[in-house]
């Protein structure tokens, strides 16, 4: 993460953009903990003369150790030595550190390892409300006001590289896994057991030893980390435990030049059962999110693309007939979902940088610009349903309604001459009758679905209704086909 250069503490904010967020929390902590034996748990009172000169000829042998880091850690001692933190040796020069200290904090701007990194004083003995970026560096803590402070220079840097941020769930989006003891038979007699053990890349099946899982990647899915890097600073965000996110991670990204230290799991939440963009350095208005779950994302749904579930085991299908696997058959990496999204997301990036010219960068948001791909979807589609929800609720409360119009539809409950399809599960009814003798698309609630989950028109000639006589529903399709 990159930090801007904007305020005159020793604090964070006081470094350059080019430094790394862990080495300058690393000499943070350092310093504070050295200015302050007090904070460490050690003896009041000072050192001699000779004590200090050794330790800082040590400080110095440990810093020339440390390469890249060396150099951040001098400016951060230098900072503080400018301030007055470290102008006098032996017990005056503690006590005006101390007081240095107690001056700049509280308010405290975060902790870590339970120590806060400007003053070293415990996290358990102050009263401080902030948000747990563990997965960053262990036992992270930021106050809200310097989180805000780090998204603000994280944007700078994200827009000046042309980059939003990319939210990536694991689980049925980039994969699919399942326990050893949840096989099935047929899974078994096919040798999927035996050809994950190989963790054979070509077949994208591995064998999580240490847990006793198997994991299918998806299709086009180190193609699809490729292309969206050039456009996203990319998160790994998964409900799964923090070992499993990481030994999953290693198999998407084994160079680690993706994702490194950005992966959320379970413990890095802030609220149970639900995810959030609070832990996320990039700004609210920079990120889209793909995942196959939409209730875990109750507060950000204007920046969720809901991805279509990977189902390749059996565990994972059960209700909805043979996996993939026990078909050997798999999504195609040309068409498959990823492949469709990662045009979606190609359009979603041009359309933020290169047509919104007439707002400001810096002010612009990708919510919006999500909002209007989708729409674009069945744009110019005038939609009628004939006995898809029940009759004692309002159509326009249900779920799929709601979608047609999120893709662009116009919905109506009765028929007319500007009505294009009409939305049936069985052709016998009035509705579809009436398509049918007017040449109106007469197609099942599935294209829907299907239209929501590729960001694209499908076929409806792919979605007949069940009753419709073949010769008629193709005839009708092949007149329509213009629209």
């Amino acid at each position: 993460m990159s930090v801007a250069a904007e305020s005159p503490s020793p604090s964070l904010s006081s470094l350059s953009e080019g430094d790394d967020f862990a080495d300058i929390l690393d000499a943070e902590l350092e310093l504070a903990s050295s200015a302050d034996p007090a904070s460490r748990g050690e003896p009041p009172g000072s050192p001699s003369h000779d004590e200090a000169e050794e330790e800082e000829e040590d400080l110095a042998v440990e810093l020339d150790a440390v390469g890249q880091g060396s150099h951040k850690r001098c400016r951060v001692e230098e900072q503080h030595q400018d301030q007055g933190t470290a102008t006098r040796s032996g017990e005056d020069a503690i006590g005006s550190v101390k007081d240095a200290q107690i001056k700049t904090c509280p308010p405290h701007t975060g902790f870590i390892g339970g120590l806060c990194f400007t003053c070293g004083k415990n996290q358990d003995e102050e009263d401080f409300t902030g948000v747990p970026f563990g997965y960053i560096s262990e036992g992270l803590w930021l106050s809200t006001s310097e989180r805000d402070r780090l998204r603000g220079s994280e944007v700078k840097n994200l827009l000046r590289e042309r980059k939003l941020v990319l939210i990536l769930d694991l689980d049925h989006t980039l994969i699919n896994s399942t326990r050893l003891h949840d096989i099935s038979a047929a899974e078994m007699d096919l040798g999927i057991q035996s050809a994950a053990s190989k963790n054979d890349p070509n077949i994208s099946l591995f064998t999580l030893q240490g847990m006793h899982m198997l994991t299918k990647l998806r299709p086009f899915v180190h193609k699809f980390l490729e292309e969206a890097s050039n456009m996203f600073e990319m998160y790994i965000y998964t409900m799964g435990v923090k070992a499993y996110a990481i030994e999953i991670a290693k198999l998407l990204d084994p160079a680690n030049v993706y994702f490194d230290s950005k992966v959320i799991s379970n413990s890095d939440c802030t609220q149970q059962h639900q995810k959030g963009l609070d832990v996320v350095p990039g700004a609210d208005s920079l990120a889209v999110v793909l995942d196959d779950t939409e209730y875990v994302w109750q507060k950000h749904k204007e920046n969720l693309i809901l991805m279509e579930r990977y189902h390749y085991f059996a565990a994972s299908c059960r209700r909805s007939g043979q996996s993939l696997s026990e078909l050997m058959q798999d999504e195609r990496e040309s068409d498959g979902a990823l492949a469709t999204i990662l045009d979606v997301l190609k359009r979603i990036h041009t359309i933020f940088f290169d047509l919104g010219v007439e707002t400001a960068l810096s002010s612009r948001d990708v919510r919006p610009v999500i909002k209007r791909v989708r729409q674009e979807v069945l744009q110019g589609c005038k939609l009628v349903f004939s006995r898809v929800f029940p009759s004692d609720c309002r159509p326009q409360h249900q779920i799929m309604w709601k979608m047609a119009e999120q893709l662009g539809a116009v919905c109506c409950s009765e028929v007319d001459p500007s009505v294009t399809h009409v939305v049936a599960v069985h052709a016998g009814t009035e509705k579809a009758r009436w398509a049918v003798k007017h040449k109106k698309f007469l197609l099942h609630p599935r294209w829907i679905e299907a239209c929501n989950y590729r960001w694209h028109r499908q076929r409806e000639e792919d979605f007949p209704v069940p009753g419709l006589k073949e010769g008629k529903g193709k005839e009708k399709v092949a007149e329509n086909a213009h629209l």
